[in-house]
């Protein structure tokens, strides 16, 4: 594999709504650039970047998957590609992948146009200040419109947005674009190789395609002094002062050239090849990778170049457990030069590790590189300690990068190993899976003793209790969603907690008395010590602040963790021979229960921020259905012929949703939900939390109060 300089990489994240053709398009872009020998189709599973068993049966990308084209005729370069999920319930993934990206490739259908996630992916790439492009795909397909797509991508990111092609026919008369740079046709062979035949532009289209490049000039002329003095004095501007000034605007984000493309019959990819190569940015035109002096996103900020001269940086941004291979870790080379078989300091971890076999990836094929430049990605495999989100490098020159700050799971199930063999194997196969997916959580419920696996959807655990099953051979049952309720207090209380137990020898002693008040929400818990002149030794108040987190894990009304309050240990008593750690560990229970008697003790439950996206027939019975599952309507927008809906809903009404939106709209909806914050429960609903809470835990209460 040859090794390729900072200037001569380019990574690029393809991104877009699900079922834009992401992964055919990285497919078709691969075949063109002969890196694989036919050209591999999402229908019959033989794509390169959706390899996982899950991703070919369910025919949708679960996973960001690796890829890389080389590409140019004499001078190549080497193209990382980033192939993203576009489902929202997976999109977690693509945050988590886009930060290894110097450039973002939006994919738009051309029959549907912009929808809830390209949105959504916009925001991802403008938080980590992304240059983008769109390409307007499927134009082979039923009903796909140029006009109509450009129109919607207008609309929602402006005028920015400015065609740099023109399809030539629509839908099965689709065969090639005009190229508005160069003023040339580009025509394509069906199911060819997707190399074009260079043609001038025909009659019936030079009226439209001199419109739209005076257009592009325009809007280059604008972002540069010099081009639009030039742009004044002859009227237009040469080709290569055209292509200059592209990419000066595409680099500053003030322009969004858009492409076009049927990904299906590779039609289109190698002018998106050729634009990525000439417009889109190397990881040293970036500038410079912001870290941080201390982990966790804290202390001062260093900048560091994008420079093999700079000291050895490098960022692990995904992890793959694999069966065979063990942890796989992809990583993005920041800074320096990355040797094979060097030893690199984990800084998170404060550990060595030996980079035996560095490698590239082309989806699962694994290539063995001896070196890799500042900006390049590769992967490695079995690392002792390292995991997502772990910085590694020159131990003389330590830093942090931060990691993509992912929202909180959405929805938790139960999940119940299916015979002991499955139970003695869940442990090690659950760690495995969390340290794919950052997404997850796992925990265990210490009344009910059940297994939880908390995730983004629905979906999304079925794909993880799946791999479970294929790979590791642990069967699990899926018990219905449980809502993640928490409970808090609404006003200040004073209580004091008392153990004491007399039994032969030393007895228990331990008295404390602690005020507790109601924190903004989102605050959790907090501990303040007021002791004052020693009622409680020192050495015991972490006691009382352990039996307080304890209890408040516990719940008080329905066994939820109680949240967003503040506990202060103001006064105590303590006895030399009897007190203890144990003694005041539940002197600050029994302080904690009895404070919730008296602080009027509610419910809360995630409420989600939903975004529907369907056509604007169905507009009323969106916001009408939204309202009866005691939504909060935010507002409605119009998208061309569709409709986007935004409302506030509280989780517990969302658990069926997706069932009764394709039945609502013949399945020409999509939604998109994320954790938005947690508010009261209505007391008559929370009367029916805390009562079939009861029936079930009813039992286990009595004897814990005993």
């Amino acid at each position: 594999m040859k090794v390729y300089s900072t200037e001569k990489i380019r990574n690029v994240g393809i991104v877009g709504h699900g079922d834009t053709g992401k992964t055919q398009l990285v497919s078709s872009m691969l075949f063109t650039a002969g890196m694989t020998p036919r050209l591999g189709k999402v229908t019959d599973g033989s794509t390169v970047t959706d390899w996982d068993e899950e991703e070919i049966a369910r025919k949708i990308s679960i996973h960001t998957g690796l890829a890389y084209a080389e590409w140019g005729a004499a001078d190549k370069i080497k193209i990382n590609f980033l192939d993203t999920p576009g489902y929202s319930t997976f999109i977690n993934d693509t945050k988590a992948s886009l930060i290894a990206a110097d450039a973002a490739l939006i994919l738009v259908d051309a029959a549907a146009g912009c929808q809830v996630v390209t949105e959504k992916v916009w925001d991802y790439a403008t938080e980590y200040d992304l240059p983008r492009a769109f390409v307007i795909n499927w134009m082979d397909r039923e009903l796909a419109s140029f006009d109509r797509s450009l129109e919607s991508i207008q609309q929602v990111f402006g005028r920015g947005a400015v065609p740099i092609q023109l399809p030539m026919g629509a839908e099965k008369n689709f065969k090639g674009v005009v190229d508005l740079v160069a003023m040339k046709a580009l025509i394509y062979a069906p199911d060819g190789d997707g190399k074009a035949k260079v043609e001038d532009i025909p009659a019936d289209m030079a009226d439209a395609a001199k419109a739209a490049h005076e257009t592009l000039v325009e809007m280059v002329a604008e972002i540069d002094d010099e081009l639009m003095q030039e742009f004044f004095d002859k009227g237009t501007l040469p080709v290569e002062d055209l292509k200059k000034g592209l990419r000066e605007a595409v680099l500053e984000k003030r322009m969004y050239p858009v492409l076009v493309s049927s990904a299906l019959r590779n039609i289109g990819s190698d002018a998106i090849l050729d634009f990525i190569m000439e417009t889109f940015p190397s990881p040293a035109e970036r500038g410079k990778a912001t870290a941080y002096k201390e982990p966790a996103r804290k202390g001062e900020t260093i900048e560091r170049k994008i420079d093999d001269k700079e000291p050895l940086s490098l960022f692990v941004f995904k992890t793959i457990a694999d069966t065979f291979a063990g942890r796989i870790s992809y990583f993005k080379v920041l800074s320096g030069v990355l040797h094979n078989d060097a030893s690199v300091a984990n800084f998170n971890r404060n550990t060595v590790e030996r980079f035996q076999h560095v490698e590239v990836r082309q989806g699962k094929t694994a290539t063995a590189i001896n070196e890799l430049h500042a900006g390049d990605i590769g992967t490695i495999a079995k690392l002792k300690d390292t995991t997502t989100g772990d910085t590694l490098g020159d131990k003389s020159a330590a830093l942090y990068y931060p990691p993509a700050h992912l929202p909180e799971p959405s929805i938790t199930f139960a999940i119940e190993p299916k015979t002991r063999a499955d139970e003695d194997r869940i442990g090690v196969a659950i760690h495995r899976i969390l340290e794919e997916d950052p997404a997850l959580r796992f925990s265990r419920d210490p009344q009910t003793k059940e297994f939880l696996l908390a995730g983004a959807g629905q979906q999304h655990i079925e794909v993880v209790v799946a791999k479970l099953r294929k790979r590791y051979h642990v069967d699990l049952t899926l018990k219905p969603p449980k809502v993640a309720y928490r409970e808090t207090i609404r006003v200040k209380a004073d209580a004091e907690g008392k153990h004491k137990k007399q039994t032969g020898g030393h007895g228990q002693f331990g008295l404390c008395r602690i005020k507790m008040e109601p924190l903004p929400r989102g605050s959790g818990f907090e501990f303040v010590d007021d002791v004052f002149g020693g009622a409680i030794p020192k050495n015991w108040i972490p006691s009382v602040e352990k039996g307080i987190r304890d209890a408040s894990e516990r719940g008080f009304l329905a066994g939820f963790p109680v949240v967003d309050f503040r506990a202060s240990l103001y006064d105590g008593k303590y006895h030399d021979v009897d007190s203890s750690d144990m003694a005041f560990r539940i002197a600050g229970s029994l302080a904690f229960k009895e404070a919730m008697k008296t602080s009027r003790p509610s419910l809360l439950e995630p409420v989600m921020h939903v975004e529907v996206y369907a056509p604007d027939q169905y507009s009323g019975d969106l916001m009408g259905d939204l309202s009866s599952r005691r939504g909060r309507i935010e507002g409605s927008e119009s998208r061309g012929h569709n409709v986007i809906v935004r409302a506030q809903v509280p989780l517990s009404e969302m658990l069926s949703y997706a069932t009764d939106l394709t039945s609502m709209t013949q399945g020409r909806a999509t939604y998109s939900m994320e954790f938005s914050h947690y508010d009261y429960v209505p007391n008559e609903m929370a009367d029916k939390v805390i009562a079939a809470h009861k029936a079930v835990h009813g039992e286990a209460l009595v004897e814990e109060e005993a």
